[in-house]
């Protein structure tokens, strides 16, 4: 059955190593796996780590760098096409709930065929419409640590954003700018965009960790997501491609979990 309300989110910080494709990875499996949503991810990031994390090793389906140019080409896309960049886990190892669109290094040029495409800002939203996502809980984009307009596309074609953000001093001098961007895209092309949480990571008992989480709490409040430890198991998790909250008793993976039910409302949708 079609879901009607699909909310999709950005997960966002210009900055680069907060853990924002790794949150993305795991929040999206801590959402299908442990709550039962159906969730499609979007990797809007040239590396492509979180491609690469999900398995993909290049085929002959679109990628998410040929709907953009598609896109920019003829500013419209039919469905059908969108759908065939849509992977599926060929191996079940991360549940029937979880689904990609991938990324390759040719998304690096995607700004240079963006800078002449009419109303560029909403090309990813025009990917991404509701025929595409329907069938989806959530939507999470995986974005690049860049303020252009790949960002813009994604904050413009998203309901809400999260933000990792690493728990030391210069990790945090970065979100004004991320805010102001936020607030600019709110009051001109997307007005139902909001801040669905900051997500603090790598989180350790420092000194420097304790008092970034206090200056954090001041400034976001009730926003403010549960806290994702330091720990070599993200690492290893990433490359073995094995969500944390497979791996049974592992803190991390709990405390993406917890960071889920935050997000999605704590209830499993068996009901649907």
């Amino acid at each position: 059955m079609a879901m009607a309300n699909t909310k999709i989110i950005a997960i966002a910080n210009q900055k680069g190593g907060v853990g924002k494709t790794t949150t993305a990875f795991n929040l999206g499996a801590a959402l299908a796996l442990e709550l039962n949503k159906r969730v499609l991810l979007v990797d809007l990031d040239p590396q492509g780590n979180l491609s690469e994390y999900l398995g993909f090793r290049g085929d002959n389906s679109p990628t998410i760098a040929q709907l953009i140019a598609e896109v920019a080409s003829k500013s419209t896309i039919i469905p059908t096409v969108v759908k065939e960049a849509i992977r599926h886990d060929d191996f079940d190892k991360l549940g029937k709930n979880l689904d990609f669109i991938p990324a390759d290094i040719s998304l690096a040029n995607a700004e240079t065929i963006m800078s002449t495409a009419l109303a560029r800002e909403t090309i990813l939203k025009r990917i991404l419409s509701n025929d595409v996502i329907e069938d989806y809980d959530y939507v999470i984009i995986d974005c690049l640590p860049s303020l252009g307009i790949l960002l813009i596309n994604a904050l413009t074609a998203a309901h809400g954003m999260i933000v990792p953000v690493q728990t030391q001093k210069f990790s945090l001098d970065g979100l004004t700018a991320l805010m102001g961007l936020q607030e600019q895209i709110t009051s001109t092309i997307n007005p139902t965009l909001e801040v669905l949480g900051v997500l603090p990571t790598m989180v350790d008992t420092t000194t420097v960790s304790k008092q970034a989480l206090r200056v954090l709490s001041e400034q976001f409040g009730n926003k403010l997501l549960s806290s994702i430890s330091r720990s070599v198991e993200a690492a290893k998790s990433s490359q073995s491609g094995k969500p944390l909250c497979q791996i049974k008793g592992n803190k991390l993976g709990e405390q993406y979990v917890a960071a889920a039910r935050m997000i999605g409302g704590g209830d499993s949708d068996e009901q649907k």
